[in-house]
């Protein structure tokens, strides 16, 4: 009896890494070719570095499909195709922000100095000045801010999850999703009108403005973290329960400590939310060019006003106030950057040892 004998299989072909990234690179080269000879023949003012990635990204993409298809075959090559589009989505949706942070730099390094971050603007009409008024008064006003929305979030969205039934619930969602999408100025306008009404109408201090980014900061915490409460397993609170813990020291023993990780970010983005808001600030807390750290007394210096104002009423030293308000812009994104950064290492440290 003779034996079956089975061919073995034979591999596939596929496109080599290097091919790849050749591909890549003539696809960049091709695209950043064109766009320094549109430059060079004064078409284009300046070379657009963003339009540049986008079109090469779009280049690779065609020519890695038209690659893997007489390579690899039609099936392949359509899904090399469809992972192109993914990724020039992702890069699409990056490029903004690409262009926005580089451009915030390039701009706001010529006044990125000690100047800036140790004076303030009083008597200052030209050159020179800082922001450190306005940069303790961001500081000070959100962290009121903070210390008013968090807890009221937190419990509200502990409510909603562990306790809400009935009506009362179906009240507080409503009305949280409609302050989502209340305008920031209406949330500074009823702050004004709030402390109007027993302080006068000429009030203006810093701790109305952390009430009115409140209103903008609450519904964020709440529904971010009632989010992270529901998914927490039921599980882990019928174990909690068998063992005979009470309802409430469950919530703060077991189901809070869990999701922690995800409500630390949550806050984050609500104070990322928050801190460059205008609007609310120029009702209610106005500006100031002095240094004024009492949040309960006079007006205060922010960030987002000074941008505002040192780019709105410029000088006779024009480019002194662009160079400021653009040191000013660079200076709230690092700060919403180190926030961020530091969010993720106090959730990574508080996190249950197994979710680490």
């Amino acid at each position: 009896m003779t034996a079956l004998v089975v061919p073995a299989p034979t591999s596939a072909r596929r496109l080599s890494k290097l091919t790849l990234w050749a591909t890549a690179g003539v696809s960049a080269l091709v695209a950043f070719g064109v766009f320094g000879v549109l430059m060079a023949a004064g078409i284009s003012e300046g070379f657009n570095i963003v339009a540049a990635v986008f079109v090469s990204a779009v280049l690779f993409v065609v020519l890695s499909y038209i690659l893997s298809r007489i390579v690899e075959g039609r099936r392949k090559a359509s899904d090399r195709l469809a992972t192109g589009l993914v990724t020039t989505a992702f890069v699409v949706a990056l490029l903004p922000l690409i262009s926005l942070v580089y451009t915030a730099v390039i701009n706001g390094l010529p006044r990125f100095d000690a100047t800036f971050f140790n004076s303030s603007m009083r008597n200052v009409v030209g050159a020179g000045g800082g922001g450190l008024h306005a940069i303790i008064g961001t500081l000070e006003i959100t962290l009121a801010a903070t210390i008013i929305s968090v807890p009221i979030g937190i419990m509200t969205a502990i409510y909603l999850v562990e306790y809400g039934k009935g009506r009362l619930a179906k009240a507080i969602t409503f009305f949280v999703d409609v302050m989502t999408g209340i305008p920031s100025i209406v949330a500074g306008l009823f702050a004004f009108a709030l402390f109007a009404i027993f302080l006068g109408p000429g009030i203006r201090f810093g701790i109305g403005g952390s009430v009115a980014l409140s209103i903008l900061m609450i519904p964020v915490v709440v529904r971010s973290t009632e989010e992270m409460l529901k998914l927490v397993p039921n599980e882990l609170r019928e174990a909690s329960y068998a063992l005979g813990v009470p309802k409430w020291l469950t919530i703060v023993k077991i189901v809070i400590p869990t999701s922690i990780a995800g409500i630390i970010t949550g806050v984050m983005l609500s104070i990322s939310r928050i801190i460059g808001e205008t609007a609310p600030l120029l009702i209610i807390v106005g500006m100031s060019t002095s240094m004024n750290y009492n949040l309960f007394s006079d007006r205060m210096a922010t960030l987002p006003v000074f941008v505002y104002t040192q780019y709105a009423s410029q000088g006779s030293d024009a480019q002194a106030y662009i160079d400021r308000a653009w040191t000013g812009a660079l200076v709230l994104i690092l700060i919403v950057m180190a926030l961020n950064l530091i969010a993720r290492l106090v959730s990574k440290l508080l996190a249950p040892k197994g979710l680490r």
